[in-house]
């Protein structure tokens, strides 16, 4: 019976969050994502990820768990292959191995990226540049670099 509770509990929490999240385009449910960084070497991407959560939310996560939370960032950051290294109340750090085109003799190529939900704040750096977007739901054109061969 209580465990009744608990889902009917979080179901009504959810349905008044969802559609909030709606207005707001860097919103995703209950978490709202404030910076990306993205950390490029060899042909893997290391991401970490800023985010607040609803208020209400944050009870029933540290009651039920870290599981929703883990798959929402992941549909937020939209990658296939993403590894959850971390995950806190306010932040993730992601690995994501091979997502970069790999030409030989160190030379890479990140592709065009989309994400689920704008980034205020998104910063891409290799080992020869930073990049920072602003208010952006993606990657565009992707980002030739280089970095030392195995």
């Amino acid at each position: 019976m209580r465990g009744v509770a608990i889902a009917v509990t979080v179901m009504c929490i959810l349905s008044i969050a969802l559609p909030v999240a709606a207005a707001n385009e860097d919103k995703y449910g209950y978490i709202t994502i404030q910076n990306v960084d993205i950390t490029l070497e060899k042909g893997k991407a290391n991401i970490d990820v800023q985010y607040s959560l609803d208020e209400p939310t944050r009870l029933i996560v540290l009651l039920l768990g870290k599981q929703d939370l883990k798959n929402r960032i992941l549909k937020v950051l939209n990658y296939d292959e993403a590894e959850v290294v971390e995950i806190e109340m306010n932040r993730a750090n992601l690995v994501v191995k091979d997502v970069s085109y790999n030409y030989g003799r160190g030379i890479y190529w990140f592709p065009a990226h989309q994400f689920n939900v704008f980034i205020p704040s998104l910063r891409i750096t290799t080992p020869q540049i930073s990049r920072e977007f602003s208010s952006t739901n993606m990657i565009p054109n992707g980002i030739g670099y280089f970095d030392n061969p195995d």
